[in-house]
């Protein structure tokens, strides 16, 4: 049986374009370096960040200042992480022999991408997890056992006769019980009734004069002296209520506007990612 020189080339080209399309062990090599560039970049941010910042008036960075300045950082980063990944996978991954130009370049991106791809997902997580570890210590930070310093200074016994002046009815004793007949469900009762009133709500009348009662039947002051209590505890429930509306209007401004920030940050990494690939896989290939 004879066979032409045509075949030979043809089986050639054959087992040339048999090698796997996707470079995975590239992929993930690019991954992780983009992975532990971006890993520093953060670090490093955030240390300039804090040495920035200052609690004092008119010092340190403004809060605008610090957002505009902290989404460039952002983007910064993702070019340089999604650059060093995009190139390290293209010039790690394998050569493909017998394969059109445009199919390579078409595989280089892609590799980029699908580089890109992997770190930005394995970043993510690794954020998501350190986040969720900081609030939750935050608030075992902030949050007393029953947060209710205001209410107990609307309790305050500073009669003649009574307990030490400062002292609570409102405190426990270490066995649990309530001192000073000061029970759970009228404690329970106040706080909805401040609830209202921190809501926006008006206290009606019936609930000012039981606030009132109360106090001056748990303090031993006088009847005006209570309803005067009563009426500076009520204002200071509605300022913490509207400060906290002003926090969280500001916290909601900043996420907005980090999270379109973040979007276009990513989109440009996947751009760069995706060309720096493709450069590598063109140098990868001069090279060998």
């Amino acid at each position: 049986m004879v066979t032409d020189a045509a075949s030979y080339a043809l089986d050639d080209a054959t087992r040339a374009r048999a090698a796997p399309a996707t470079s995975w062990g590239a992929i993930l090599a690019g991954a992780a370096v983009a992975i532990a560039l971006s890993l520093i970049l953060v670090v490093l941010g955030a240390g300039l960040g804090f040495a920035s910042m200052s609690p004092w008036p008119d010092r340190g960075v403004s809060a605008s200042g610090f957002t505009v300045a902290g989404a460039i950082w952002l983007i910064v980063s993702q070019w340089l992480s999604a650059t060093a990944g995009g190139y390290v996978a293209g010039r790690l991954r394998h050569r493909w022999l017998a394969t059109h130009t445009h199919e390579v370049f078409f595989r280089d991106t892609a590799h980029g991408l699908v580089t890109w791809c992997v770190a930005t997902l394995v970043f993510v997580a690794i954020l998501a997890g350190s986040v969720a570890s900081l609030e939750g210590g935050a608030v075992r930070a902030t949050v007393g056992p029953d947060g209710t310093y205001e209410l107990d200074k609307l309790f305050r016994n500073i009669a003649p006769g009574s307990t030490t002046p400062g002292s609570s009815p409102g405190m426990r004793s270490s066995q649990g019980a309530s001192v000073g007949g000061w029970g759970n469900d009228e404690r329970m009762e106040v706080m909805h009734i401040t609830s209202s009133a921190a809501a926006g709500e008006s206290v009606g009348e019936e609930d000012r004069a039981y606030l009132t009662n109360l106090v001056a039947a748990k303090t031993g002051i006088s009847m005006d002296d209570a309803q005067k209590r009563v009426d500076r505890y009520l204002e200071t429930a509605k300022e913490a209520a509207m400060k906290a509306k002003a926090a969280a209007d500001q916290a909601r401004k900043a996420a907005a506007s980090a999270s379109i920030y973040t979007a276009l940050s990513m989109l440009v990494g996947a751009f760069i990612a995706s060309v720096a690939a493709a450069l590598g896989g063109r140098l990868r290939d001069e090279h060998s």
